[in-house]
């Protein structure tokens, strides 16, 4: 009985509150619209009633309505004030337009319809606009691991947004969260003229060594009328100190060092950032660490790279913040060499049909391998350090090489060139040459020999002759003259000459006539004709049979040619032939011609040589310098 008297009470007063207070307004009708765009306000439920010939529409701020448009007999009227100009009717009179909608717009809009009218509609306009791309700064300063509490690592910047936009910092892809005296996010926001915000962001936090490597952004989360979004700045990482642990050395490249190779040896350590260093050598002498000269601190460059900066090497580094000093492993570092390449006999030499036996030598810090290669075709003759010439004859004479290579270290060899002498008499490329030159002109005969002691050369006649050599066995001598009848009757003859014996060339001089004016001057050489009328006569070679065989071959082909030219003119009809008697064989006027067969040499007397069937060496003495050559390809 006493709890039903008691809910009896309760109704009562209820009711009584009722009558007595004022009824709570109903929740505002939301109208969701970005910055700059236009705003539709209805007027609720009238809409439905048709009470929309007479209409008041209010702007509350700060809970006071202002009125700003009203509707008479279905024409709109703004109202003087704020919204004078931006207010208008749309769906034939259903709606109110507010256009170029800013954040001061967001704000409570109610409408009252009149007479009779269910009472008035209220509107919550919101507005938004999303906020630029956001901007991030790093601390291009860097934070040390021993600072005691947490240091600024990047400040975001989102400006002009709508409402205030959300914040949240990410370190390598996962979002950091307030940690007392670990992380730190300090935020703040500033109102612009425009009623926009601009939201700055401040991020601090303690970092490690593992954070070196760390990438930092920020992600502002905003809302629209169209749902939720979010935009990310770029990602930025922040210099990170801490003392070196650690220090050791490296080399390049990694592989075998040889002689002339770029080294460059650098110290490094794990600290950021790096130590001071020094490079030091271990005197070989003392075993004490004596400290190299380097161009950039810690890094020693060797070029050339030489035997003598084989050795052990250390690093020692000085951390400048907590001035501990460090240590590397030493590093033994070698510099593989080729050098001394000789031979034995240095100027070999030896008699036609004798023996001779080359020995090569070297020092290394490698096990070598020896080859024998012939100067003037590559070719290897003996893959040792001996080679040996038996039965020796003119084509044995020249250049020979020696390489020595050290093949656990790619590239690295080093080679001897020697010049075999065979002994001989001396030996010419020609016996005999005419030459037409005019009379009183000056000429110039040339004549080359080749021997073994080198020969020299004398002429039959007097003028001025020169020399000079022809590789380490042969000899030029040049010979200007006058002609005159006198020389034109005797001819010149060039004597070559050594301990073995002697030959010679005789030059037979015909006369030219001389059309020109003034004296003249022919030379005569080896590879030249003066007056294009020279005629050469060669000392037997045993090459002559092959230009005997070339001579024959093309006899064969001019009388096939021949051959071929009578069948055509039979088959013509214009070589009539009978079965008896003898027939005249006339050939057209434009088919009778001489045929010439001139058979000379290709090869110019130099370099038919001292040894016949092969270039003689034509390298100067002094060449038998050691070099050094690449084998590996």
């Amino acid at each position: 009985m006493r709890l039903l008297c008691a809910l009896l009470l309760a109704a009562c007063c209820r009711r009584a509150a009722g009558v007595l207070g004022e009824a709570e307004p109903p929740e505002p009708e939301l109208v969701e619209v970005e910055v700059g765009s236009t705003a539709l306000l209805r007027c609720g439920p009238s809409q439905a009633q048709g009470n929309l010939s007479y209409v008041d529409w209010f702007s509350v701020h700060r809970e006071k309505p202002v009125l700003i448009f009203r509707v008479l007999q279905g024409q709109g009227h703004s109202v003087a004030g704020e919204y004078e100009h931006r207010l208008s009717l749309r769906e034939a009179g259903a709606a109110l337009a507010l256009t170029h909608v800013t954040p001061h717009d967001e704000r409570v809009f109610l409408c009252q319809a009149k007479p009779p009218g269910p009472g008035e509609h209220r509107l919550q306009l919101r507005v938004y606009k999303a906020p630029e791309e956001p901007s991030i700064q790093a601390n291009t300063q860097g934070i040390s691991v021993n600072s005691p509490e947490p240091e600024e690592v990047a400040t975001c910047v989102g400006r002009n947004g709508y409402p205030v936009p959300q914040v949240v910092w990410y370190k390598n892809g996962q979002p950091l969260k307030e940690q007392k005296d670990r992380v730190h996010i300090q935020s703040s926001q500033t109102a612009e003229s425009s009623g926009l915000y601009t939201l700055r962001s401040v991020l601090q936090a303690q970092l490690r060594k593992q954070d070196r490597d760390a990438r930092f952004y920020c992600e502002l989360s905003y809302r629209l009328p169209s749902g939720s979004h979010m935009k990310e700045s770029p990602e930025v990482t922040v210099p990170v100190f801490y003392p070196a642990e650690t220090v050791w050395l490296e080399v390049a490249p990694a592989g075998p060092l040889k002689e002339g190779d770029r080294v460059e040896i650098q110290c490094l350590a794990d600290g950021n950032p790096p130590p001071h260093f020094s490079l030091s050598k271990q005197d070989p002498g003392t075993l004490e660490l004596v400290e190299e000269r380097t161009l950039e601190d810690g890094v020693l460059v060797l070029a050339p790279a030489r035997r003598e900066h084989s050795g052990r090497y250390q690093c020692q580094g000085l951390d400048l913040e907590s001035s501990a000093s460090l240590l590397s492993a030493p590093r033994e570092l070698r510099v593989d060499f080729v050098s001394d390449v000789r031979v034995r006999p240095a100027a070999p030499e030896a008699h036609e049909g004798g023996n001779l036996t080359l020995t090569c030598r070297a020092e290394s810090s490698q096990e070598l391998e020896f080859q024998w290669l012939r100067e003037e075709t590559g070719k290897v003759l003996a893959p040792q350090s001996v080679l040996e010439l038996q039965n020796l004859d003119r084509e044995a004479g020249g250049g020979y090489r020696c390489v020595a290579s050290a093949p656990r270290v790619p590239g690295l060899n080093a080679t001897r060139l020697v010049s075999v002498a065979v002994f001989g008499p001396p030996w010419m490329a020609l016996r005999e040459r005419k030459v037409r030159a005019p009379e009183d002109a000056l000429l110039n005969l040339t004549c080359v020999a080749w021997g073994h002691p080198r020969p020299t050369i004398t002429w039959s006649v007097g003028g001025t002759a020169s020399e000079q050599n022809q590789g380490p066995q042969g000899v030029l001598s040049l010979l200007s003259v006058r002609v005159t009848p006198q020389l034109v009757e005797t001819g010149a003859q060039c004597v070559a000459s050594n301990t073995l014996g002697r030959n010679s060339t005789r030059f037979l001089l015909e006369l030219a006539c001389n059309r020109s004016t003034g004296p003249s001057t022919a030379t005569v050489g080896p590879h030249t004709r003066a007056n294009g009328t020279t005629t050469e006569k060669k000392l037997p070679e045993p090459q002559s049979k092959g230009v005997v065989i070339a001579a024959v071959t093309v006899s064969l082909l001019v009388l096939a040619l021949l051959g071929a030219v009578l069948c055509f003119f039979h088959k013509k009809g214009k070589l009539p032939c009978g079965r008896s008697g003898k027939q005249d064989i006339t050939l057209p006027p434009s088919h009778k011609s001489t045929f010439v067969v001139e058979v000379k040499s290709d090869k110019p007397p130099e370099e038919m040589g001292l040894l016949q069937g092969s270039r003689a060496d034509q390298r100067a003495p002094g060449d038998q310098g050691e070099k050094y050559i690449d084998l590996r390809h």
